[in-house]
C-alpha cells in the first residue's frame, strides 16, 4: 500500500518492496517482507505494532543507517542504496532528522553544540549554527539547558536536546522512535505539538509509537505484524489543540522546562 497519488507532490519517503533479512539458513528472521509505504510534504505516519513486528527496522531503513534486503528506499527521489559512504551521510545530516530512543548526544559536548553540529558540518558558521540550536532549544521549551552537557541532564531533558537536533535546519524527513517514550504526558503532549506544527509547515515524518493517544496526532497510522503492513487507518489529527496552544507555551506550562531535577521525564 505505498498511497502514491499523481495529484500529490512526490513523497518524501517512499519504500518500493521494501524486505530486510537477518542471518541465514535455519537463523534465518524477516525483519520487514515487501513492504510498500510513501510518505509525503506535510504528512506525519506513525507506525504501531506488536514488540518484533518490524517497526524500529522500518525507521533506520528510511533513514539510511541500514540498508534493505530487497526493494528500494528513496528520500526525496534519491535512491539510498545507489549512494556512497560519503554522499549517503550528507543526505542524512542535511535532509533527515532522526531522534534516537538513546539520544546519541556527544558527552563532552553542550546541548547547543551537540545541535549545533550538523549544522556547522554543512558549512553553515559557527555563530549562525548557535543562533539556530539555540531557537531550536526555545522550540522545546528547554532553552535553559543550552551550556549544559548532557551527563548534567535527566533523561526527558536529553530527550528533547535530541529532538531539536533533529529539527534543526531544513530537515524535510523528521523520523523517531518513541520520541516521548522518557519523557510524562503532558511533555509528550507538547513535544507532538512541535513535531505536528513541523509538518504543518511542509515537512514529512514517521514515528513509531506504542501510544495511541500519541499516534492520534498523526494523519495515518501504519500498523505493522509480523514484517508486513497489516492496515493503515487515519489518525485524529489535533489541528485544534495547536490552535489553542502553541508548542512552547504547553512545554513551559506543563513544568518541563525546569533548570534541575526529573521535570519532564517519566518517574522511574
Amino acid at each position: 500500500m505505498s498511497h502514491t497519488d499523481p495529484t500529490r507532490p512526490a513523497p518524501v519517503l517512499h519504500l518500493t518492496d521494501v524486505t530486510r533479512v537477518h542471518g541465514r539458513g535455519a537463523a534465518e528472521v524477516h525483519a520487514l517482507r515487501g513492504v510498500d509505504l510513501a510518505v509525503h510534504p506535510g504528512e506525519f505516519v506513525a507506525v504501531m505494532g506488536p514488540s518484533g513486528s518490524g517497526k524500529s527496522t522500518l525507521l533506520t531503513l528510511a533513514g539510511g543507517l541500514d540498508q534493505p534486503s530487497g526493494g528500494e528506499v528513496l528520500v526525496e527521489g534519491v535512491a539510498l542504496g545507489g549512494l556512497g559512504r560519503g554522499k549517503l551521510a550528507d543526505l542524512r545530516r542535511r535532509s533527515i532528522g532522526y531522534v534516537f530512543q538513546d539520544y546519541n548526544l556527544i558527552p563532552a559536548l553542550t546541548a547547543a553544540e551537540n545541535i549545533a553540529l550538523p549544522r556547522e558540518l554543512d558549512g553553515v558558521p559557527g555563530r549562525r549554527a548557535r543562533r539556530e540550536a539555540l531557537a531550536a532549544l526555545e522550540e522545546l521549551g528547554i532553552g535553559e539547558l543550552a551550556d549544559r552537557f548532557p551527563d548534567d541532564m535527566s533523561g526527558g531533558q536529553q530527550q528533547r536536546v535530541a529532538i531539536a537536533r533533529a529539527l534543526i535546519g531544513d530537515r524535510r524527513l523528521v523520523l523517531a522512535d518513541e520520541p516521548t517514550g522518557a519523557l510524562d504526558s503532558a511533555t509528550g503532549e507538547a513535544v507532538l505539538a512541535v513535531l505536528r506544527a513541523r509538518c504543518d509547515a511542509g515537512a514529512a515524518a514517521m514515528m513509531v509509537t506504542h501510544e495511541a493517544t500519541h499516534a492520534s496526532w498523526a494523519d495515518r497510522v501504519v500498523h505493522l505484524r509480523d514484517g508486513a503492513i497489516a492496515s493503515e487507518t487515519p489518525g485524529r489529527r489535533a489541528s485544534a489543540r495547536l490552535t489553542a496552544v502553541q508548542p512552547s507555551d504547553a512545554l513551559h506550562r506543563s513544568g518541563a522546562a525546569f533548570p534541575s531535577g526529573p521535570a519532564g521525564e517519566v518517574a522511574r
